[in-house]
């Protein structure tokens, strides 16, 4: 038994093995089975059910379930052995076995599934098929059969290499993206350290030294001991003072950094997301927004399961108005935490925020904040677009 377990555990590079790594379940691979189901139903159309049917059913199909899921647990550069394996296995029942054309098609199948390369997959499917139409061409299969097999595999087959390719490429982009967020973080820790290296290295140095300084003064001189003290105080408010604008300043982000982590962010879940360039705030409130913009990217990434996504800034009368959409499942009837906390951080901005979700329609959040006139003047200028930015949807002609 635990040579049974240990010969259909999946390997290092196998398919089964790459759906583990993006985190979905292998199991989903099992509905490709499914299409077996025509090696029931194929005898309706030739001698029916009989006894040779049955008994060669019996004692095929274990064995072909047994080399497809070979096929999809064993490394790449080996499993097209196992898909041509099974393909030559239907080709070998033909004379005997109905079923043995599906048997055929999952095998030129799960070549073009573990085939990384078009050419070496056509050229396989191309001899699979030539040794096919000679069996099945001595056996007396009609001409009509003698076309449609050899079409479906190649149809069927260029269609799972395309969707394959296009898998892996979502694979690689996603992995990407996670490469330049944990060397975003990576650079943004180095930076962190430098500040505060500049920043506190120099002070505690000098608070360092008057404090040692009023310690040697204290017998001889108290009162130049006591100035020193003073000095020290001061110039710990300040470090203190330093250090947490510092902090502020990491804790914080801008709307134009937000938006572009929230576009990889929803590109890695298939949605496109399109923005405008976001207008120049003052620092709180653009802080608030952008923590805003944050949890609402991660709401549509989650639970949506929207394609298409847009946010869009405009100045109304006394502030402005920031409106994020999506074109998902909407029916949101509860506010979770997220959404709770997205409404404490507008109330705390002095703003309001509406949720438009209706079921199969999608999701609109307006968020209204108000903005001081210095700042309405300088939000409602034109700027221009930034670089790798998108007008939003409502702008476009």
């Amino acid at each position: 038994m635990n040579r049974l377990v240990t010969w259909f555990a999946p390997e290092p590079g196998s398919r089964i093995s790459e759906i583990i790594q993006q985190g979905k379940s292998p199991r989903m691979e099992s509905v490709h089975l499914l299409w077996s189901a025509w090696i029931f139903v194929t005898p309706l159309f030739d001698r029916g059910y009989t006894w040779r049917w049955a008994i060669l059913t019996a004692l095929t199909y274990p064995l072909f379930v047994a080399l497809f899921a070979k096929s999809m647990l064993v490394s790449r550069n080996v499993a097209s052995r196992y898909g041509a394996a099974l393909a030559v296995f239907g080709i070998a029942l033909v004379p005997f076995y109905s079923g043995s054309v599906s048997y055929f098609i999952y095998g030129c199948v799960s070549c073009s599934v573990n085939s990384r390369r078009l050419a070496p997959f056509l050229l396989r499917l191309l001899a699979l098929n030539a040794l096919f139409l000679l069996v099945a061409w001595k056996v007396g299969y009609p001409w009509q059969a003698l076309v449609a097999f050899p079409l479906m595999t190649f149809i069927i087959g260029m269609v799972t290499h395309v969707e394959r390719i296009g898998h892996e490429r979502d694979a690689a982009l996603k992995l990407s993206h996670d490469e330049v967020r944990r060397l975003a973080a990576t650079a943004e820790r180095e930076r962190i350290g430098r500040d505060l290296h500049d920043l506190l290295g120099h002070t505690l140095s000098l608070i360092t030294l008057k404090l040692e300084l009023s310690r040697k003064l204290f017998d001889r001189d108290t009162e130049a001991a006591r100035r020193e003290v003073i000095e020290a105080e001061n110039v710990a408010r300040h470090a203190l003072a330093q250090v947490r604008a510092a902090v502020t300043g990491i804790r914080a982000t801008d709307l134009a950094a937000e938006l572009a982590s929230a576009r990889l962010l929803l590109e890695s879940s298939g949605a496109h997301l399109d923005y405008g360039q976001p207008p120049c705030l003052p620092a709180e409130t653009e802080r608030g927004l952008s923590l805003v913009l944050r949890e609402a990217a991660t709401n549509i990434a989650r639970h949506a399961a929207a394609t298409c996504a847009s946010v869009a800034f405009e100045c109304i009368d006394g502030g402005l108005c920031l409106t994020i959409s999506d074109n998902g499942r909407g029916g949101v009837l509860e506010e979770g935490n997220g959404l709770t906390g997205m409404r404490e951080r507008v109330r705390a901005l002095g703003g309001r925020l509406q949720i438009h979700s209706q079921q199969g329609q999608g999701t609109r959040l307006r968020i209204v904040v108000p903005l001081p006139a210095s700042a309405m003047q300088v939000a409602a200028a034109p700027a221009l677009p930034a670089d790798g930015l998108t007008l939003t949807a409502e702008a476009r002609p």
